[in-house]
């Protein structure tokens, strides 16, 4: 048995150059041997190299930090924000110089992430985080040049039929899109994102008090871009409250997330990443899959410290960036 599959590696070994860029073989061999009652078990690692080095590089966990690799590969394969963090001085309090130095390494090497969690106050790198959480901190810490990368504005309008409107201006870095109202089981987000500009209207015990009618009136509610993002992220609320479980719990339901999306009354954006969740709330897995450009739009997986390319999208996308 283990001449066979020694074999196989070698005949494996011989594939053409190109073929595949790098190969790693784990093979775990195991033996009967009569008169020791049992199996003995053998360990036979095999690297195999055709290309020499992968083209892109990965980050090595720390322990449960797939959810901050995800995030850090996403950054980096931004060229705006990639540009910006560059451009920074490194004598800044910014998290921009932390970035930099691991940006730089990233193009030639698979780097640890020691001073991104130093800087981020991660306390237990074997705790699972929230990505979109870290996400959002990261760009909390970086300069306002390399965090506009992804700043828009919302204007929240109220309007009675008075004719009386006020306008209330937030601004985001996602916009967050609860999974609901799916279709044969799976969440389109283009729909997600029409409910989302939608118009609703507040009558009955929900009206809303005018200060032009001096009293409660029927009132109509929206939302509409006043300052579109350079990079649009779209959050997909798979993280819970349960009030039954009294805990939060993951929702897996599938979605549709489409290559290219319009933003009502605005623009449109190109997806070029997502980061993945598999697995529940305590025990799961973060991956990145990444368009990078000028790549001739091949995607590729970035999973910790392995790049591999990607075939096909994992349906339980959370975060897209666009």
């Amino acid at each position: 048995m283990r001449r066979s599959l020694v074999n196989q590696v070698i005949r494996l070994s011989n594939r053409k150059p190109g073929h595949s860029s790098y190969i790693l073989l784990d093979v775990l061999i195991g033996m009967y041997r009569p008169g020791y009652g049992g199996i003995s078990v053998v360990f036979l690692c095999v690297s195999l190299s055709h290309d020499a080095e992968p083209k892109y590089k990965g980050l090595r966990n720390q322990g449960s930090t797939d959810y901050l690799n995800s995030v850090l590969q996403v950054l980096f394969m931004t060229k705006e924000f990639r540009d910006a963090v560059q451009s920074e001085s490194s004598h800044t309090s910014y998290i921009d110089a932390d970035l930099k130095d691991l940006f730089l390494q990233l193009k030639t090497s698979s780097p640890t992430t020691e001073y991104i969690i130093c800087k981020l106050g991660i306390e237990n790198v074997m705790k699972q985080q929230d990505a979109a959480q870290y996400f959002e901190k990261i760009l909390s810490l970086a300069s306002p040049e390399a965090s506009q990368v992804f700043h828009g504005r919302l204007i929240h309008r109220t309007s009675c039929l008075c004719g009386e409107s006020t306008d209330e201006h937030n601004s985001f870095w996602t916009l967050n899109l609860p999974i609901n109202n799916t279709h044969n089981g799976v969440y389109n987000v283009e729909d997600g994102l029409k409910q989302f500009f939608s118009q609703s209207k507040l009558t009955g015990e929900n009206q809303v008090y005018c200060d032009e009618c001096k009293a409660k009136a029927d009132t109509t509610t929206e939302c509409e871009v006043g300052l579109y993002p350079k990079v649009l992220v779209l959050l997909l609320k798979r993280f819970e409250f349960s009030y039954y479980e009294m805990d939060y719990v993951k929702n897996n339901c599938p979605v549709d997330v489409p290559l290219n999306i319009d933003i009502p009354k605005g623009v449109s954006y190109e997806l070029y990443a997502t980061v993945d969740h598999v697995g529940d709330l305590r025990g799961g897995h973060y991956t990145a899959t990444i368009q990078p450009a000028d790549d001739g739009g091949c995607w590729y997986d970035f999973n910790d410290s392995w790049v591999t390319p990607k075939n096909n999208f994992n349906p339980i996308k959370y975060v897209n960036f666009f």
